[in-house]
């Protein structure tokens, strides 16, 4: 069974065309959308339920940043986790092979507000989160998913006591390894491999310039983390810089702002 999952931080726009055009292009299972508080889930169940479309719903979760929408029935989506400011949620989705899989989502405050010190006390605290969310659902087949604010190497994403990301399925398959007599489970971070403009896409999902002497300009904040129990299952991953219709970058190559994000969206499928 292929589910296809996208992740979109709409910036707090109006983009329901947008998300409807990329949904239907890209048959999305599992529609996951940031920074769209101030847009009502009508509007965008509105936009995604067309003729042409399988019906979707939207799964609430009181308090949560991240809204989910998807084709599967309530039943099959289980609102397992809600951290108290709604900045992680974890779902369990009744889908595919048995057991099914963990989805947490999230999205952490960005390094304009948050030093990184910050991120990575609370991406700490997230790690204990899902994994006693594992603990709780008997399995490690779990998917991390959102704008992390964070890069792939900083330590709240690549720390053993924080989310443990590597780079590589090589190291990822160990499972976990011992730290000071603490043993840490690893997630697979795929995004290593979609950074630069030597990969397929756009190189990142953010771009940022400053003048301070150290910048990346740009980054991969939007990120997709698999446990190894799940790694293998991941058939496709992109950053997109299209709805199908319109591009999503300037001419320049940069996230198009007027009318869309300063974030792309991330598109995975996995064969579950």
């Amino acid at each position: 069974m292929s589910v296809s999952f996208l992740f979109w931080n709409v910036f707090k726009k109006p983009l329901q065309p947008r998300v409807a055009r990329l949904a239907s292009v890209h048959s999305v299972d599992v529609l996951m959308l940031a920074e769209c508080g101030e847009v009502s889930p009508g509007s965008v169940l509105e936009a995604l339920n067309t003729p042409e479309t399988q019906a979707y719903s939207h799964h609430d979760a009181p308090g949560a940043k991240v809204r989910i929408f998807s084709r599967f029935s309530d039943a099959a989506v289980e609102h397992r986790f809600n951290d108290p400011l709604g900045a992680l949620s974890i779902w369990e989705l009744k889908v595919g092979r048995y057991p099914g899989v963990l989805l947490a989502v999230v999205h952490l405050p960005g390094k304009i507000n948050w030093e990184r010190d910050d991120q990575t006390l609370q991406a700490t605290t997230f790690a204990r989160d899902i994994a006693r969310t594992e603990d709780e659902v008997g399995h490690l087949r779990t998917v991390l998913v959102g704008d992390l604010n964070m890069h792939p190497f900083d330590p709240g994403c690549a720390g053993a006591n924080a989310l443990h990301g590597v780079m590589a399925t090589t190291i990822a398959r160990k499972r976990d390894r011992v730290v000071r007599g603490a043993e840490f489970r690893y997630f697979y971070n795929p995004m290593w491999g979609c950074f630069g403009d030597r990969t397929p896409g756009p190189p990142g999902s953010y771009y940022l310039s400053s003048s301070k002497p150290l910048n990346y300009f740009w980054a991969m904040y939007d990120q997709v983390l698999l446990r190894p129990d799940l790694m293998d299952t991941l058939v496709e991953l992109r950053v997109l810089d299209n709805d199908g219709t319109t591009s999503l970058l300037t001419r320049d190559g940069l996230p198009r702002t007027s009318n869309g994000s300063d974030h792309l969206p991330i598109l995975f499928r996995l064969d579950l």
